[in-house]
Order: structure tokens, then sequence, then C-alpha cells
């Protein structure tokens, strides 16, 4: 891909396309600050040890992954900034597993939500550690199969000397071969209706769950269906942004703001704003891990008048996780 900066027609052009990126860094640096912040109260308490906290983390800690080197991707093509071939695909094979990581873990999240509202009896039994660590290595097996495939095709049809050159790096680069691109299109879309699917009947059992429920789990119920509900959203965002790259290459010769303009507008949609949705969901809904949420955003400060009073700080947490 030969973008530069020398195709810009103005001045104004150039002084708008610098000023983008800087406008997203604000946004990336906020959600970063938000996701580890959850992140650590995650690993501060034995509490958050069971199957959603930990699917959930997981999420956190993907998103976060993906923000950032999807970021600094960014970066690279608005400032034209070379990089040798060999690490751009590493790095392109890493966002690709990333990117197709997050939403099989939603669907892994909404599965656990069903087994704990529709088979309540059988639901500790289910999320055992053990299950829930045989499942998380066959979600990142599942993710890693594609971007590995990929990669492995693309450098053996690379001449030796193409390797070592250097490129602006985007998720195109690998999209050349056109057999290669049509699996990987194929392949996606296989996936995206297999986890829809999924979550669909999903929401349609709760639902049904939730007419037959009794009063006092109609609560539980109700908030199950729009957990469920806000992940399907979440994985329509973020199997969008694996055609990102389909969208964005006829855009390639046509017009460089025009594609600068693609590129940016994609990055809000498809990838920061789903990444927004997950710390809403179990973050901010979730009433336990919003307190201890709290508490650590706050270092305390909110609970100093129960300090005072003779209480621990030991007792402060665990009043505070537990109301």
């Amino acid at each position: 891909m030969n973008l530069t900066l020398n195709n810009l027609s103005s001045t104004s052009s150039l002084k708008a396309l610098s000023e983008k990126p800087l406008l997203v860094q604000v946004v990336v640096g906020i959600l970063l600050y938000v996701n580890g912040l959850m992140i650590f109260t995650f690993l501060k308490k034995e509490t958050f040890r069971d199957t959603r906290y930990i699917l959930f983390a997981q999420t956190l800690f993907v998103d976060s992954a993906l923000m950032l080197l999807s970021d600094l991707t960014l970066l690279g093509i608005f400032y034209q900034y070379p990089m040798q071939m060999i690490p751009c695909c590493m790095i392109c094979s890493l966002m690709n597993s990333l990117a197709v990581c997050s939403p099989i873990t939603l669907v892994a999240m909404c599965l656990e939500r069903y087994v704990a509202i529709c088979l309540p009896l059988r639901h500790a039994s289910i999320s055992t550690p053990k299950n829930t660590f045989i499942g998380l290595l066959i979600i990142w097996n599942v993710s890693f199969a594609l971007p590995l495939f990929i990669i492995i095709v693309y450098f053996t049809y690379l001449p030796p000397g193409v390797m070592f050159s250097y490129v602006v790096c985007s998720g195109e680069i690998m999209l050349q071969v056109k057999w290669l691109a049509d699996t990987r299109a194929a392949t996606l879309q296989l996936l995206f209706i297999m986890m829809l699917c999924i979550i669909v009947s999903t929401y349609i059992k709760i639902m049904i769950a939730a007419r037959s429920a009794s009063s006092e789990n109609k609560k539980l119920t109700n908030k199950g269906l729009k957990t469920v509900l806000l992940h399907g959203i979440q994985l329509l965002l973020c199997m969008a942004q694996l055609i990102i790259p389909y969208i964005e290459m006829p855009f390639w010769k046509l017009d460089v703001m025009l594609f600068m303009n693609v590129r940016y507008s994609n990055f809000i949609l498809f990838v920061i704003l789903p990444r927004c949705l997950s710390p809403l969901v179990y973050g901010l809904r979730d009433k336990k891990f919003y307190n201890a949420l709290r508490y650590y955003a706050f270092c305390g400060i909110c609970n100093q008048q129960k300090i005072r009073d003779g209480k621990t700080l030991k007792d402060v947490l665990s009043i505070s996780i537990h109301n």
C-alpha cells in the first residue's frame, strides 16, 4: 500500500488529518485506564474467581490489547510510519486473533448466563474452574487457527526479498492474495452465523424462562435478558470490525483523505464503541463488582468515615463488596 501524505491536496487537509488521531488518543487512553482499573479490581479479590468474572476479565484484557494495537496501527497509517513486512504481518495476525477472540468470549458469557438462569441446579457443576480453563483453551485455539493459517500461507506466496521490505502496516497487507482473502471472508461469515444463532437461541430460552419464573427470580432473569441483548449488540459490532478491510480496500487508490476518513470512522464505530459496552455490561451493572471498582477507583476515600468509626480497611472492603 503506497499511500503518501504528499497526495493531500491542501494544508487544511493535512491539519485535519493530523488532529483526528490526537482526538482518538484521549478516548483510547480513558478506555484503557477504565479497563486496567477493572482488571486490577478482578485480580485483587478472590470473590471474582468464578466463571462469569473470569470471562469478563478475559474480555477486558482482549479488548485492551486489541484497542492498543489497532490504535498504534492507525497512528502508523496516519503518519505513514514504515515497518518491516515480517513484524507487520505478525502484528496483523495478532490483531485478527484478538478480534475473533472477543466475540467468541461474548458467546461463552451468554452461555454461562443461560446455564445460570435456565439450569440453576447444574450451574455449580458446569461452571467449575476446570471447565472454565478448558473453555478458555478452546476459545484461544479457535481464535488463533484462522490467522495462523493465513500468515503461514501468505509467507509461502511472498518472494524472499519482499519479506524484508518496509511497508506502512495495515490489515489489508495479507489480503492481497485473492483466494486467501475469500477464504478468510467465508470463514468469518460462517463463524458469525454460528455465534449469532447461539446468542439468539440463548436469548429466546432465557425469555421463555423469564415468563415462567417466580417473582423472586423475575428480576435476575430480566437482568440476564438485558445482558444477553447487550452481548448481542457487542457481537454485531465486533464482527463488523472483521469486515472493515473489505470496506476500506476500494478507497486505497481513490483518495487519501477519503480513505483516512473512512478508516477513522470505522475505528470509532467498530473498535472503540464495542469496547465501551464491556465495562457497562458487568463493570457498572453488576452491583458487587461496581462496589469494589468504586472503592479502588477512589482509593477508599468514600469509606474514610467508616474507617474513622472503628472499622478496619479489610472490613470496609468486605462491606463494600457484599452490599
